[in-house]
């Protein structure tokens, strides 16, 4: 395989091979590959395509920050601890904890190369645009090694395009980029529109004061942005006189970018990701584990850093003999309807198919019905249609708004297959059997309280470290304040409706955010208006925008989203 071919090899222990007129010791084999991945500032969402197919791909990871290890684990979806997944080699630091120089650097690239694995040099930013990449590739062309390099998103584009800094404009087409050191001359850059400064943060006073002794205006703005397209970004805002002082009052550190030129000033129209509505709240997930990434995922959305503890954990039933009755009697045509009222009763249902052999074909002629969307998505995934959806609230009531009366002409059955958890109400059951239906109430699963979280977790709730929590039955409140204590006054308590509204004042919790409806995406839309008003309210009076984390507590009003 000769250098900068854009594929691994298909599969390894293949035969070397030599190009025409190439010595063997210059000849790449196809066993030993490199590839250079770009992994960006740090969202990891920024990671290309090519970038996610490799590292899914690797034998080898070759890190260059603390941090690659767990953005690699989470983007192949493997938890701390879980076994599987890549090996990792500390391609950063050495044993000592100092930073390897470019050259240390390309020997532990090279030495891995030579193993015959697939590796993934993983690289923060791009690994050509001021990385070590060229002298690392060029130490692989040395040894005869093939590679391909995919490109990153550099943090000189990406970190002021996330601080609302445009590089160009129609008006500014200028930009030069300048890593900060000792020898920079500091008249020859005086006079560029806009200058982006790396590795700054220790001498902005000297390379000011060089600036200004050069021509520059003491008055030409300045941002600053620390770790940069992260949830912990921090950008302050000044002019060349004074970004040394408010630089050290906004206490900003390395790793950060620093923008000087009147681009700067679009900034206050142009800031999109330190505005979001709940940009860098610290928020409680308290769901089964098998339920919170659709929560997280939407949190972040808005900014927000989720946290999920399991405060549920579903198991199966004790006694699994009426589960396995009703399966055998839904095979038999007992049954006229099934009613799903979760997505653990759809996923329990169909693992005791699986168990048993069966499949979807099983259903033909049964009406299903879902208590809401959600449940309907898990029942289409399994190649089903859910007959009755509520048209109307998603939750057992509204399902019973809309289920039709038992009619000896019209249905030839009268019976209702409900698999649900063992604390469900009988709220249902009754409002079936008042329309004339006989019920079939089997316990698919079991809820139990899980493990009480790690020690700093419980603190962090106790103390108000976390900003908000977002509840979404009545079980998970019972059961957090069960394993971990009940949350600070000062931490957002979101619910998703008034059940669960009520059982958070039962536990003492003041409730601030309540979803509309009774769906999860609602409650972190209504979170997220609620994160939105709050803000605007703080901007509006002149205050600093802070995190409730951040404050004393304050009597705050329910918010109901429309």
């Amino acid at each position: 395989m000769t250098r900068g071919q854009s594929t691994p090899p298909a599969r390894r222990g293949s035969t070397p091979t030599s190009r025409p007129g190439s010595s063997p010791a210059a000849t790449p084999t196809a066993r030993a590959w490199v590839a250079f991945v770009g992994a960006g500032p740090g969202d990891p969402g920024l990671l290309t395509v090519r970038a996610t197919e490799l590292l899914g791909s690797a034998d080898v990871v070759v890190t260059e920050g603390p941090e690659h290890q767990g953005l690699v684990r989470t983007l192949l979806g493997l938890p701390e601890g879980a076994e599987g997944g890549p090996e990792f080699v500390d391609g950063g630091f050495g044993e000592d904890g100092q930073p390897l120089t470019h050259a240390a650097r390309a020997k532990v690239v090279v030495r891995q190369a030579k193993r015959g694995l697939r590796v993934v040099r993983l690289m923060t930013g791009d690994p050509f645009v001021y990385a070590s990449g060229p002298e690392e590739a060029a130490a692989l062309a040395k040894a005869g090694l093939g590679f391909e390099i995919v490109p990153g998103v550099s943090s000189v584009s990406a970190v002021p395009a996330y601080a609302g800094i445009p590089l160009t404009t129609k008006d500014h087409r200028e930009v030069t980029v300048v890593t900060c050191g000792e020898k920079v001359d500091w008249t020859r850059h005086a006079a560029s529109r806009t200058l982006v400064l790396l590795s700054a943060v220790g001498s902005i006073g000297e390379i000011a004061r060089a600036l200004i002794a050069a021509g520059r205006s003491a008055d030409t703005p300045v941002a600053m942005t620390r770790t940069g397209t992260t949830t912990e970004q921090q950008t302050v805002t000044s002019t060349l006189e004074h970004i040394a002082a408010d630089a050290r009052a906004a206490r900003i550190t390395p790793p950060a970018v620093t923008v000087v030129g009147e681009v700067v000033a679009m900034r206050e129209a142009l800031s999109w990701f330190e505005t979001k509505p709940l940009f860098g709240w610290r928020i409680l997930v308290p769901r089964t584990k098998e339920q919170a990434g659709s929560v997280s995922a939407r949190l972040r959305g808005y900014g927000g850093v989720p946290e999920e503890v399991p405060t549920i954990s579903v198991e199966p039933p004790r006694n699994p003999l009426q589960m396995d009755k009703a399966v055998r009697g839904l095979v038999e045509g007992r049954y006229e309807w099934i009613a799903f009222t979760s997505v653990n009763a759809v996923k329990a249902v169909r693992e005791k198919f699986e168990e048993y052999g069966l499949d979807a074909r099983a259903f033909s002629g049964l009406k299903i019905a879902a208590v809401g969307d959600k449940t309907a998505a898990a029942i289409s995934a399994w190649g089903l249609r859910a007959d009755l959806v509520p048209s109307g609230e998603q939750s057992a009531a509204g399902l019973l708004e809309d289920w039709p009366e038992y009619d000896d002409l019209l249905d030839p059955i009268n019976r209702v297959f409900l698999p649900r958890a063992d604390i469900a109400t009988e709220n249902l059951v009754a409002g079936l059997v008042d329309l004339g239906w006989e019920c079939d109430d089997v316990t698919a699963y079991r809820t139990v309280r899980a493990a009480p979280p790690p020690a700093p977790t419980r603190e962090a709730i106790k103390a108000g470290k976390f900003d908000a929590v977002v509840f979404t039955s009545s079980s998970t409140v019972r059961n957090l304040v069960g394993i971990a204590g009940k949350p600070h006054p000062s931490t957002v308590i979101a619910v998703i409706g008034p059940a669960t509204a009520k059982t958070a004042e039962e536990h003492g919790l003041r409730v601030d955010v309540l979803a509309a409806h009774p769906d999860v995406d609602e409650l972190v839309d209504a979170l997220a208006d609620f994160g939105a008003a709050r803000r605007a309210e703080m901007v509006e009076s002149g205050q600093p925008v802070t995190k409730p984390s951040e404050r004393k507590p304050t009597s705050r009003k329910k918010v109901r989203t429309q």
